[in-house]
């Protein structure tokens, strides 16, 4: 398995996996991404009727006591492999899921190992359209660690909960909470969604009334954005439909029911996935229809113009040949006092005559054309 970073530069839409340690390397080996920060750790504990919150340094990381407390150990960034190795050891994580730890680059999905689930899924990126960033996470019987690529997540409202102790998430086990955390990472996709789709609106404008150049990289942009965003949680309904399925038994048959909720997240998600998808392929045939359309009515002024001078560059050639008088058969006009302006109002005419017989075909203008009478049979009477 190869390592690869994940969070792309600002504005690309995605992440893209790059090849740290080379083609046959033994499995878990692990090299981590130089750009991702070293590890600090957030401890939280907390059961029924006591809570405590801890921030340390990694060295300083211990086992939790045995009781009948929840803990949540929160890994933030992943940039030093010697120190997720310790971490990883210190609670016996298996060598190939601490290689998906520090390989950012995976799929969501869930492993077992044991009487351990190490799930990986991946949460929106803030800051960055359509990126994300991985969250690796072990679970078992009072235990939940998490190992993320950099500081800002989308776990404050589940943090929230657990201090003011909303709801039901201190008074049970942690397979809830880590449904919770995983709930909560599809949820950001929503405003993430919605952004998109504000964006496409704003596109359909533009493209309906100013077709500009710019159009077509903006709609790229978005159509790499809401690929990523698919595959991201197509993966994620994978997941989740193996933890609903699967009879493990650190989930609890209560934890499923609140699963399928987050299965029917992930399929309004697609929903909204595809709808966008079908906009943006739409807003492209209409660009380029608008693009022809557009290029129709410059040919068509540029045409009209073209053969309302043909006439009137006629006359002008006719009357510039300059012959002179010697022969019958030649222009009296040219000596006439009344030539020049006669000349010009032929032309005039012709000009005026044109663009009148253009409009009533309706070529230019709106066209006013004759409307068909239809002639209605008489109802017959009584």
């Amino acid at each position: 398995m190869s390592a690869a970073a994940s969070v792309p530069p600002k504005g690309t839409g995605g992440y893209r996996p790059r090849r740290r340690t080379p083609p046959g390397t033994a499995p878990g080996t692990l090299v981590s991404d130089p750009t991702l920060p070293s590890a600090t750790v957030r401890v939280i504990r907390y059961d029924a009727t006591t809570f405590s919150e801890n921030e340390i340094e990694a060295d300083a990381l211990r086992l939790p006591e045995g009781d009948d407390s929840i803990t949540w150990i929160d890994v933030i960034g992943v940039g030093d492999a010697d120190q997720v190795t310790r971490i990883g050891e210190m609670f016996g994580l298996h060598r190939l899921a601490l290689e998906d730890v520090v390989h950012v680059h995976q799929r969501p999905k869930v492993e077992a190992y044991d009487n351990d689930l190490f799930i990986v899924f991946r949460m929106a990126a803030p800051g960055v359209p359509g990126a994300s960033e991985q969250v690796s996470l072990l679970m078992r019987p009072g235990l939940v660690l998490t190992f993320q690529e950099r500081h800002g997540d989308s776990f404050e409202p589940v943090r929230n909960r657990i201090r003011q102790g909303r709801g039901i998430i201190r008074g049970v086990g942690a397979d809830y909470l880590t449904y919770a955390l995983i709930d909560a990472a599809l949820d950001h996709y929503f405003p993430v969604l919605e952004d998109c789709d504000n964006r496409l609106d704003d596109l359909t404008e533009d493209v309906l009334r100013n077709p500009r150049n710019e159009i077509v990289s903006d709609l790229h942009q978005i159509k790499r954005e809401l690929f990523n965003l698919r595959r991201i949680i197509w993966a994620s309904r994978e997941m989740i439909n193996n933890l609903m399925r699967d009879e493990h038994s650190a989930i609890t048959a209560s934890t499923r029911t609140y699963l399928r909720d987050a299965y029917d997240h992930c399929i309004q998600l697609m929903d909204m996935l595809e709808m966008q998808r079908d906009v943006a392929a739409s807003l492209f045939d209409i660009y380029l229809s608008s693009l022809s359309n557009r290029l129709n009515e410059i040919m068509k002024v540029l045409t009209m113009i073209a053969t309302i001078f043909i006439p009137l560059g006629f006359i002008a050639s006719l009357y510039g040949m300059n012959f002179d008088r010697a022969s019958p058969w030649n222009m009296p006009e040219l000596g006439w006092r009344f030539g020049y302006p006669v000349s010009l109002a032929v032309m005039i005419a012709t000009a005026a005559g044109l663009v009148w017989w253009f409009s009533k075909k309706g070529w230019i203008g709106n066209g006013k054309r004759r409307r068909r009478t239809i002639r209605r049979a008489p109802r017959p009477g009584p």
